[in-house]
């Protein structure tokens, strides 16, 4: 979606809004595909005293695996991105600022990176998720499995041996 910025550059005071839908059901992320639903994007930019700053409001629902126990875990997220938009940078490195040369802004590209950036790493069904059992595989949030997991990796053993010296 380009979003046409000339006015809200041009005039202090002036704002500009655009809402849309976009599909990033196709997007994987670690051989996962999380996004169930098109993000719902509100977008809009306010010029105060020359300086234009975006706000992006994008809702969007989602399922993934829990990283500790592998259950599914879905739902509704609703993310608030900010942005200062300029026409020019003057320094190229600076990731502060987003240039719109021609006045205008390619929303999809915006939207993408600030969800996936946004991403959780680890991606858990609770705070308190106890996973698998390393031995037999039981979810351990169900209660205890009973196997005796105080032994120790036979790979780390020289480790334990080199502690006890």
């Amino acid at each position: 979606m380009l979003f046409e910025l000339k006015s809200v550059f041009l005039a202090d005071g002036e704002s500009s809004e655009v809402r849309y839908e976009l599909d990033i059901t196709d997007i994987s992320i670690d051989g996962i595909f999380p996004f169930t639903s098109p993000v719902s994007v509100a977008a809009k930019a306010v010029n105060r005293a020359s300086l234009v700053t975006l706000t992006l409001d994008c809702e969007f629902s989602y399922r993934r695996p829990c990283d500790r126990c592998g259950k599914e875990v879905s739902g509704t997220a609703r993310e608030r991105y900010s942005h200062r938009l300029v026409q020019t940078l003057v320094d190229e490195t600076n990731d502060d600022y987003i240039e719109t040369p021609d006045f205008t802004l390619e929303l999809d590209e915006v939207v993408i990176s600030d969800i996936i950036l946004s991403y959780p790493q680890k991606f858990l069904c609770a705070q308190d998720c106890r996973g698998l059992c390393p031995q037999c595989g039981a979810d351990l949030n169900e209660g205890e499995c009973g196997c005796d997991r105080q032994s120790a990796d036979p790979r780390l053993e020289i480790l334990k041996q080199l502690m006890e010296e």
